[in-house]
């Protein structure tokens, strides 16, 4: 490599839960650049997890990191050449990328989901990966099954 590796940006803990997790979440979240629109649906939808998901006695930060987590792949499929043939390789995958896929998933099956306003299928869709249930929970258990199947191939890793 020439060029050094570009510098690592911080990010800002949002205004509420002043968690940074939860600003990546939100950026990942905006279209065209609507930053507060997205603070908007986001906390809409922790209202609506909090009001759905009374009986259990955890604050909807709390039940939106355990929806992460649940829906967090550890392994993933990557295609190499070996040789003419293409080998479906597992690998592990990086911390940075775990959660970045993580939260892209949940917003991707949200968006899928049908629903009145995006806040309400977002929270659709927390609760349903809270649950270990919904769109998102099923791409990484398709993922780690994937993984699965092709790990005769995992030598082939560099």
């Amino acid at each position: 490599m020439r060029k050094s590796k570009p510098k690592k940006r911080t990010i800002l803990p949002d205004p509420r839960y002043n968690d940074p997790l939860v600003t990546q979440f939100v950026n990942n979240l905006m279209l065209q650049g609507k930053k507060n629109l997205s603070y908007k649906i986001f906390y809409d939808a922790m209202d609506m997890v909090a009001e759905k998901m009374k009986k259990d006695d955890l604050a909807p930060l709390d039940i939106w990191k355990k929806a992460l987590e649940n829906i967090t792949p550890h392994v993933e499929v990557k295609s190499r050449r070996v040789g003419g043939a293409t080998f479906q390789v597992p690998i592990e995958v990086r911390p940075g990328r775990k959660v970045s896929l993580s939260m892209k998933n949940l917003i991707l099956f949200a968006r899928k989901r049908n629903g009145k306003s995006m806040s309400e299928k977002l929270a659709a869709e927390i609760i349903a990966a809270y649950n270990e249930e919904g769109g998102a929970y099923k791409k990484k258990e398709d993922m780690h099954r994937m993984a699965e199947a092709n790990k005769a191939f995992a030598h082939f890793r560099f």
